[in-house]
């Protein structure tokens, strides 16, 4: 499981790198300058308008179905209609997750599907009235609306004002020209009246409307915040079926990798230590042939079956060493680390700082990461010295290799870190590479402390 170290690398060159400059480039423009006339804003700004006829409709079609429902619950009729009313608002919620996808830009996945045990009718409605996301769809279509009212005004109410008041002086000029008066009344009784006609008061209320143009895209993104809110927390999966999901591919890891292991152990048997006791055998055999007719012979077979014994002795150790060491059952991990630091190409200081041992499988899991990337320090990292650090911190198991070689370590594009990611992630642990071009590499993993 070994990572090029470096790999892909380089100086600043090439396509991306004047797409970041042309980036750079236009982004010059200050960012509250920039706020009224990005993209993102007129998205969210858009989502808020369009939220409120969605609303409306979500609001009439959930109310009056519950409603229908509730009142004909004392027949059989009303169920068929709740179990339509929550069918319904889930077609609603996923047109709700394509909207904050388009315009927002949040990805939220579907809920659980209905899990029906029997077939007909009445199976699927009793499953889907035991639904607990098709509930909190109901929810939702019911208070989005009032929200929807409240962010439509204050949306549309500041962009119309903000707009208006700094386009200002390209327009008063219609009040004299088609209005009879001097310009934009700002104040007026039977008495007095004030008008925005001068050019120091046109002048102050365009500068005015820039302030507000400039502050509505952070009045509208505060108001979608809230819309992010509602969208992932009632139209998505709940916290137990992600959960469960989650789990399901951890399990999977973990049973892949079992059984990549158990191939390797078979495939290092059958090349290794297998293949030179069929040749022990073999020589020891002709050797008894020869004992008779030529001593010298036959001591010289011994003498090479002597040999062959000794390296499939030397095999079957380091396999051993790779399914679980010794070491590491009979005194731990500091002792554990320190052997496997011993074998590394380049000097390696090893502090392990532990209170206590962790569980056994969190211990192994610790010494095999530990191991993997040493492994890739000696074979990529071009380094002069590592450091190996471990410690707690409350409730986890923190392991820290740092090394000063060339750097460029990459978690992603199916390296050995990615599959060592994803070991880690199969017990909740996690792993962060920091490593820029050029060194220093600096990888911590993260486990849970199982006593």
């Amino acid at each position: 499981m070994a990572t090029e170290y470096g790999q892909g690398y380089g100086y600043p060159s090439g396509p991306g790198f004047h797409e970041a400059g042309a980036e750079e480039r236009r982004h010059r423009l200050p960012t509250p300058l920039r706020a009224p006339i990005e993209a993102r804003s007129w998205r969210e700004f858009g989502y808020v308008m369009s939220g409120l006829p969605v609303g409306i409709l979500m609001f009439m079609f959930a109310v009056t179905m519950f409603s229908l429902g509730m009142g004909l619950l004392i027949t059989f009729l009303g169920i068929p209609v709740l179990a339509a009313a929550l069918a319904g608002v889930r077609g609603f919620g996923a047109l709700e997750r394509a909207r904050a996808r388009g315009l927002l830009g949040i990805e939220v996945a579907a809920p659980e599907p209905l899990r029906v045990r029997k077939q007909g009718a009445l199976a699927w409605m009793g499953a889907i009235l035991k639904n607990g996301s098709a509930w909190r769809h109901l929810l939702y279509s019911v208070v989005q609306f009032p929200w929807s009212v409240f962010s439509f005004a204050v949306a549309l109410s500041f962009w119309a004002y903000g707009w208006a008041m700094l386009t200002y002086p390209l327009w008063f000029w219609l009040f004299p020209v088609y209005g009879g008066q001097g310009g934009l009344q700002l104040y007026g009784d039977g008495m007095h009246r004030i008008y925005l006609d001068n050019p120091f008061e046109i002048t102050v209320t365009a500068l005015l409307g820039l302030l507000i143009t400039m502050a509505t895209p952070w009045i509208v993104r505060a108001l979608t915040m809230v819309d992010r809110v509602m969208v992932a927390g009632l139209l998505g999966p709940s916290r137990l079926a992600s959960r469960v999901v989650e789990l399901e591919s951890d399990r999977g890891v973990v049973v892949d990798t079992a059984a990549a292991d158990l191939r390797r152990i078979e495939r290092d048997l059958h090349d290794g230590a297998q293949a030179r006791l069929v040749n022990l055998a073999m020589g020891l055999g002709l050797a008894k042939e020869k004992l008779t007719e030529d001593p010298q012979a036959a001591a010289r077979m011994v003498d090479e079956a002597h040999g062959e014994v000794k390296t499939a002795l030397q095999e079957l150790r380091d396999l051993a060493r790779g399914i679980h060491p010794a070491v590491l059952t009979d005194r731990g991990l500091d002792a554990a680390l320190s052997s496997v630091a011993s074998r590394c190409t380049v000097p390696v200081q090893v502090d392990v700082d532990l209170p206590a041992r962790p569980a056994p499988a969190i211990e192994g899991i610790a010494y095999f990461t530990v191991s993997e990337l040493l492994q890739n320090i000696s074979k990529h990292a071009r380094a002069t010295r590592a450091t190996v650090d471990v410690w707690r911190v409350e409730n986890r198991l923190m392991l820290q290799v740092v090394d000063d070689g060339v750097g460029g370590a990459d978690v992603s594009g199916g390296s050995g870190l990615a599959g060592l990611a994803e070991r880690l992630d199969a017990v909740d642990g996690v792993l962060v590479v920091d490593s820029p071009v050029g060194g220093p590499s600096r990888i911590t993993a993260e486990l849970p402390w199982r006593g």
